[in-house]
C-alpha cells in the first residue's frame, strides 16, 4: 500500500478511542490507526513502534486463537512520510468531537497501523462496487458471575450491564436506561435476541452503530450526539430490504424494515463464517452461570404474563457470539476474587521490579504468553505464578467484554451468490455478509484497581437506588402468578 502517493484529502476522520485515532480512505477499503497522547507527553518513535507492535502481536498470537482466523484482522505496521501525517492531522482536526481533543494525534513518529475497513465486506475483493450496510454491535458481558468470591447476592441475579445503566443515567452520561440486556443477546433464543436488538435500536448509546457505504447513519458519534430516528433509518434501509415493492412510508413500513433488519442481524450472529478452528482453549462450561438476568425487561414482561422460565436455546459453537462468551468467561473469579491476586503480583513487583519484563505484563504477546492462559485451575497455591495467570486471563476476559462485532452486508442476486460466501435471506432480498471482531487491544494491567472500585460503585448504587424500589413490585408479581399449595404437617 503506497500511502505516500495518496493525497491526504482522500482520507477522512473515522473515529477514535481513548488511545488511538482512525482515518479511512474514501476509495480503498483500508483504515489507518494512529496512537494519541496528552499534549507535551509525546512518546519517542521507538516507544510508539513498540506499542503498535504489541497491539499487532496480541491480535495475531492471542485473540486469533480465541476467535478464529477469519474473525480477527490484526493489521500491519507501516511508516508514513511525516509531512503526510501532519497534513492529515490538520485536515481531520475540525471533525473530531470536542470531548476527544484532550489528546493529540501522533505526528512525530510516522508509524501507524494499516487495517481493513470493517464497515466493508471482508475480504474486500467481492462486490467492491455494491452498496454496503454495516452494523456494529458492542455486546458487553454476556453472563452472570458464578464465582464464590462475589460478596453481594445481587451480582448473582442481575448482570453488570443492567446495573451500570442506572449509574450512568445518574451521572448524566445517558438520558435514560436502555432495555437492552446482554444475556438476552447471548441466549441463542431468537425471541430474546430479537428483543435485545430492538432495545439496542431504541436506545443505541455507544453499543450500536449502523453504516451505509462507510458513513455513519445511525448511532452515537460521541456520548451526547445520538441519531435515533427510526423513520430516517428506514428511509436509508428500504432499498436494501424492499428494492421494488410498494412499501413507501409510514409506521407500518418502518416497523417492517426494522423487523427485517433485526432478522438479518440475528441470523448473521448465529452463523459460523470461520472455517478455521480457533485455538484449543479449554472452555468454561456456560451452564455454570445463570442464563437470564432478573433486571432484563424481557424477563420482567414474562413474569407479568404469568410465565417464569426464560428459554435459552444456546449458541452454535462456531458462531462469533459463542467464541466471545467463552473468552469473557475466563473471568472465573470475578473482580472481587481477582483483586487480591492482583495485589499479590503488585507486592512482588515492588520487591522485584526488574521481573516485570520476565512476567510479560507489558508483552511480548507471543505464543508463550498465550500458552500460559490455558491453565484454568482454580487451586490457589499461593504463588505469584498462579496470581499472574488469573490476572492475565482477567485482562483477556475484559477485552472480550468490550469488543465490537461488525456485520457487513451486501445485496446479491441468486445466481451471483457463490457457495464460498455466506448468505442470509429476507422476505424480498438476499445478502452476502461477513462478520468480524474489532477493538481487541488488551486491557491495561493498571486498570484493575479502577475496575474493582467501579464494580463496588455500580453494585452499591443499584442496591440503594434501584433494587429497594423494585423489590416490592416484583415480589407482588411473583405472588400473583404463583400457584397456591396447602401443606399439611403432622402434629
Amino acid at each position: 500500500m503506497e500511502v505516500e502517493k495518496m493525497d491526504e484529502n482522500e482520507w477522512k476522520y473515522h473515529g477514535e478511542g481513548n488511545q488511538s485515532l482512525v482515518v479511512s480512505h474514501c476509495q480503498r477499503c483500508v483504515v489507518l490507526r494512529f496512537l494519541k497522547s496528552p499534549p507535551n507527553q509525546n512518546k519517542t518513535p521507538e516507544e510508539i513502534l513498540h506499542h503498535l507492535q504489541n497491539i499487532v502481536d496480541f491480535g495475531k498470537h492471542v485473540m486469533k486463537q480465541f476467535f478464529g482466523e477469519n474473525y480477527v484482522h490484526h493489521g500491519e505496521i507501516i511508516q508514513l512520510p511525516l509531512d503526510f501525517v501532519r497534513q492529515l492531522c490538520l485536515k481531520i482536526q475540525p471533525e473530531r468531537p470536542e470531548c476527544r481533543c484532550d489528546k493529540d494525534m501522533d505526528t512525530l513518529s510516522g508509524y501507524a497501523m494499516c487495517l481493513p475497513n470493517l464497515t466493508r465486506l471482508q475480504p474486500f475483493r467481492f462486490a467492491e462496487h455494491r452498496p454496503i450496510l454495516c452494523i456494529e454491535i458492542k455486546p458487553k458481558c454476556g453472563f452472570i458471575p458464578f464465582s464464590s468470591h462475589v460478596s453481594q447476592e445481587i451480582k448473582h441475579k442481575v448482570c453488570r450491564y443492567c446495573m451500570h445503566q442506572h449509574l450512568k443515567v445518574a451521572n448524566g452520561k445517558w438520558k435514560r436506561p436502555s432495555k437492552y440486556c446482554p444475556l438476552d443477546l447471548f441466549s441463542g433464543n431468537k425471541q430474546r435476541m430479537h428483543f435485545a436488538l430492538k432495545s439496542l435500536l431504541q436506545e443505541a448509546q455507544n453499543n450500536l452503530k449502523i453504516f451505509k457505504n462507510g458513513e455513519l447513519i445511525y448511532g452515537c458519534k460521541d456520548d451526547q450526539d445520538c441519531v435515533s430516528d427510526w423513520n430516517e433509518l428506514a428511509r436509508h434501509l428500504k432499498p436494501f430490504f424492499f428494492p421494488s415493492n410498494g412499501l413507501v412510508s409510514g409506521p407500518h413500513c418502518t416497523r417492517t424494515i426494522v423487523k427485517e433488519l433485526i432478522h438479518v442481524i440475528t441470523m448473521a450472529l448465529l452463523s459460523s463464517t470461520d472455517t478455521c478452528r480457533a485455538g484449543h482453549v479449554k472452555t468454561v462450561p456456560i451452564s455454570q452461570g445463570r442464563s437470564y438476568c432478573e433486571a432484563s425487561a424481557f424477563n420482567k414482561e414474562l413474569i407479568r404474563n404469568g410465565k417464569h422460565k426464560l428459554e435459552s436455546s444456546g449458541l452454535p459453537r462456531g458462531c462469533l457470539l459463542y467464541k466471545t462468551l467463552q473468552a469473557q468467561m475466563l473471568d472465573v473469579l470475578d473482580i472481587e476474587g481477582l483483586y487480591p491476586l492482583y495485589s499479590r503480583v503488585e507486592q512482588y513487583l515492588e520487591e522485584f521490579p526488574e521481573e516485570r519484563s520476565t512476567l510479560q505484563i507489558d508483552g511480548p504477546y507471543n505464543e508463550v504468553f498465550y500458552e500460559k492462559l490455558l491453565d484454568l485451575s482454580l487451586e490457589d497455591d499461593g504463588t505469584v505464578a498462579f496470581a499472574l495467570t488469573k490476572v492475565q486471563q482477567y485482562r483477556i476476559a475484559m477485552t472480550a467484554k468490550d469488543c465490537s462485532i461488525m456485520i457487513a452486508l451486501s445485496p446479491c442476486l441468486q445466481d451471483e451468490c457463490s457457495e464460498q460466501r455466506p448468505v442470509v435471506l429476507t422476505s424480498k432480498s438476499r445478502f452476502t455478509f461477513s462478520v468480524s471482531v474489532l477493538d481487541l487491544d488488551l486491557k491495561p494491567y493498571e486498570s484493575i484497581p479502577h475496575q474493582y472500585k467501579l464494580d463496588g460503585e455500580i453494585v452499591n448504587y443499584y442496591l440503594k437506588n434501584v433494587q429497594a424500589k423494585e423489590d416490592p413490585v416484583m415480589s407482588n408479581l411473583f405472588k400473583e402468578n404463583e400457584d397456591c399449595t396447602l401443606v399439611l404437617h403432622k402434629v
